[in-house]
């Protein structure tokens, strides 16, 4: 059973024993690499297969002050990873369609979450797409490992 909840010191470790795979880091990092940063504009969720951390994604409630295409009454999906181990059972579109429901009830007044994904990665993109997020046609040329498509997912 997959579900989403806030992080808490509880998933700590756990959390940090999740890895990516070699030729995804350049596309999300490590977990260990972002979840001892204490940055108040990033909450972090996890990814739970019934009590076990198998991923994780943050939250960026500044994401439209330094994304000019996100609206103010959005936010940003972030570090979005799940295990290597754990990947190829279909986890990610299960999660790519539960967040909706999930993040309106963690985040009832935002509207809408953006993210970016790089064009090398059409299997996340994919994923993304298939979870109800929509290609809004636009790129973001700044991305750290290159060229990146520009995608939302409207929740009310």
């Amino acid at each position: 059973m997959i579900t989403l909840a806030p992080y808490t010191a509880a998933h700590r470790n756990a959390l940090m024993g999740v890895q990516v795979r070699d030729d995804q880091v350049v596309f999300s990092g490590q977990p260990s690499d972002v979840i001892d940063l204490a940055l108040p504009q990033l909450d972090i969720h996890v990814i739970l297969d019934g009590d076990h951390p198998v991923g994780m994604f943050r939250i960026d409630h500044a994401y439209h002050t330094h994304h000019i295409f996100a609206e103010d009454v959005s936010v940003g999906l972030r570090t979005f990873v799940i295990d290597q181990n754990a990947q190829g059972r279909g986890i990610a579109k299960l999660v790519c369609a539960a967040l909706k429901a999930y993040l309106h009830t963690q985040y009832p007044h935002i509207r809408s979450v953006f993210l970016t994904v790089n064009l090398r990665n059409p299997a996340a993109r994919y994923v993304y797409l298939h979870g109800g997020f929509i290609d809004t046609g636009a790129q973001f040329m700044n991305g750290l490992a290159g060229p990146q498509n520009i995608l939302k997912l409207t929740l009310v």
